[in-house]
């Protein structure tokens, strides 16, 4: 079955998967969870084109090949879905659009879920608690996992910090500030955490309009996560990809779960890490920057 890919990146914590089971409503579209496909293409990618040890390739390189090897990753990992409609799920994607259009040629659209940023910290410090360590019975959590490994002390303040200054969360704003300083505003289509609550439908509806298909008429009830993990043996956190039934925002205020000090460093930094939220700003910022380097 020929299929069309369509991409999800986005921020964690800001309902992707909740988005994704929505989605999966529609008969003619898979979304399922994060996929392995963008880093064995980057993966692959380096190991022939930048690995200085291949000395087979080096001694006889075949480019076309490879482009055809990584060209085919996409369509493997999902030959076994037979829905037109692929959402191929990776926060990756946003800093990787030339590795949409050159390997599958085909103009990239990426949906971006996005959310306050403090809110996203409180979500993560509420799972937290919400499963907390019991020797024998689970496992450490991935965020505490990095503290121990680097022999910080364990306490919201530095888990905080751990996501805004290396960690997934990090990682994931990186990758969205790449693909804006590279021109492709236009290739992403954001979806606020707290539009999709109040307003799923015509949420639903902006999103299939970026993509240029037809609209679908979504249920908000009964909703379950279509495709689960194991959470727990992953991440250590049993609930990570939880979805409830009912669309309803659960989350408590930032301000009844953050440390003060990280509510005071999200009001100092709102602007800068929140990319999304004044596009404008943020490409007259680059350009400025630009034309004083040059």
């Amino acid at each position: 079955m020929s299929k069309k890919y369509y991409f999800m990146a986005g921020l964690p914590r800001t309902g992707s998967t909740l988005l994704s089971s929505i989605l999966n409503q529609n008969p003619n579209i898979y979304s399922g969870p994060s996929s392995p496909v963008l880093s064995l293409m980057d993966i692959t990618g380096d190991y022939f084109f930048h690995g200085k040890n291949n000395e087979f390739y080096v001694a006889f390189p075949k480019p076309d090949s490879v482009n055809k090897i990584i060209s085919s990753f996409m369509h493997d990992w999902y030959f076994d879905v037979n829905k037109p409609i692929v959402i191929d799920k990776n926060r990756g994607w946003t800093g990787a659009v030339p590795y949409i259009e050159k390997y599958l040629q085909t103009e990239a659209k990426i949906i971006v879920p996005v959310r306050r940023i403090d809110e996203i910290l409180t979500s993560f410090l509420t799972m937290i608690h919400r499963n907390p360590f019991k020797e024998g019975k689970s496992r450490l959590n991935f965020i505490d996992s990095i503290l121990v490994k680097t022999d910080t002390p364990i306490n919201d303040e530095n888990r905080c910090g751990l996501l805004l200054k290396r960690g997934i969360l990090r990682n994931c704003l990186n990758s969205l500030k790449k693909g804006l300083e590279d021109g492709h505003k236009d290739k992403f289509h954001f979806v606020d955490y707290n539009d999709l609550v109040n307003d799923p439908q015509g949420e639903l509806d902006s999103i299939y309009e970026f993509l240029g298909e037809e609209s679908f008429k979504h249920s908000f009830d009964n909703l379950t996560n279509t495709y689960p993990l194991n959470d727990m043996e992953n991440w250590g956190l049993s609930d990570m990809h939880k979805v409830h039934s009912k669309l309803t925002k659960k989350s408590a205020h930032p301000d009844a779960v953050l440390p003060p000090s990280i509510i005071e460093l999200y009001k100092r930094n709102r602007v800068q890490l929140e990319l999304w939220s004044n596009l404008e700003m943020f490409q007259s910022n680059h350009e400025k920057f630009h034309m004083h380097q040059h």
